[in-house]
């Protein structure tokens, strides 16, 4: 079993920017992927990006490119989410994603292992 655990959401002006961090406990996790997601309310689950296990590959989703940075760091088991230039649009719960495979993917029923999410609201 993986553990995923989400911190650094909040709240944030608009043109503002967060970090979300991701760390991974319960067994040996550096070798999978991971991602992120959001919802927002009365809407779909929405893929973010992604990493593939040693953060040679990305993927970002379409709305988000360009201002979101997604990286890892296997030795703290630790996922991060650099969110820039914030829009009011980006408000939502962000979900950190996990799967022991090791290429990435961006649909989320591919990954076993969730966090509980993290509350980001941008203010216009």
């Amino acid at each position: 079993q993986v553990q995923l655990v989400e911190s650094g959401g909040g709240l944030v002006q608009a043109g503002g920017s967060l970090r979300l961090s991701c760390t991974a406990s319960g067994r040996t996790f550096y070798s999978g992927a991971m991602g992120w997601f959001r919802q927002a309310p009365g809407k779909e689950r929405e893929f973010v990006a992604a990493i593939n296990w040693n953060g040679a590959d990305t993927e970002y989703g379409d709305s988000v490119k360009g201002r979101f940075i997604i990286s890892r760091d296997n030795a703290k088991n630790t996922a991060y989410l650099q969110m820039n230039s914030l829009k009011p649009e980006d408000t939502a719960v962000y979900y950190c994603a996990a799967d022991l495979r090791r290429r990435l993917f961006v649909v989320p029923t591919e990954y076993d292992y969730w966090g509980q999410g993290t509350q980001v609201t941008v203010s216009s």
